[in-house]
């Protein structure tokens, strides 16, 4: 369906001072605020070529796409010449229109040199986002998963999370992950399914299932 209005992407990562609020936040009404762990992610990654795009529909802002060299990613992702993209989103009520293939191929195309992407998905997580079928639609597959449950919530609940890869060069090579460190969960956002609060002291708040 084509969508009845302007369509625009922004990458904000070098315009800070106009979209800073959005360099920490997702789509959610959450309250901005700056935390550390996210503060101290963000000045290391945009260094080394971390980029984060808003997706706008009539001034409107419905998508966004997070992603950087998976050296400087939020998950323990390793590949040759890899791009990780740590998020994609777009609003309910933006749906309907390929605004995620087009902020995948916005990714795609300003990363000319990249081998493949990889992300991560889930399935029986109790949060809406990152789905693996809805990964699958995009275009990735999975290569690899591991069944969880959090050791202090939901604890009757596993869930699996998804190694997926989206191949651009012929001979690219499939990502590999550290499953060790992934059961550490993620510190960079705190709208991620994986995402570990300051508060939980555990070193690793997730355990095989």
């Amino acid at each position: 369906m084509k969508p009845n209005g302007k369509v625009k992407i922004v990458d904000i990562t070098t315009r800070k001072n106009e979209f800073e609020k959005r360099l920490y936040r997702c789509l959610a009404s959450a309250p901005f605020r700056k935390y550390k762990n996210r503060r101290e992610y963000l000045e290391k990654a945009i260094l080394r070529g971390f980029h984060k795009k808003l997706l706008t529909l009539n001034g409107d802002i419905v998508g966004t796409i997070e992603y950087s060299p998976a050296g400087v990613s939020g998950f323990p992702i390793v590949g040759e010449d890899l791009v990780v993209m740590n998020c994609i989103w777009v609003l309910r009520r933006a749906k309907g229109h390929n605004f995620g293939k087009k902020l995948l191929n916005a990714m795609i195309n300003k990363e000319k040199n990249a081998a493949g992407f990889a992300t991560l998905a889930f399935e029986r997580h109790w949060s809406p986002w990152m789905k693996k079928d809805q990964m699958e639609r995009l275009g990735f597959t999975a290569v690899d998963s591991l069944r969880v449950r959090h050791k202090t919530e939901h604890r009757d609940q596993c869930f699996t999370v998804f190694l997926m890869w989206l191949p651009k060069a012929r001979n690219a090579r499939p990502p590999t992950w550290n499953t060790k460190k992934l059961l550490e969960g993620v510190t960079f956002c705190m709208g991620h399914p994986l995402y570990k609060p300051q508060s939980i002291k555990l070193k690793q708040i997730y355990e095989k299932c």
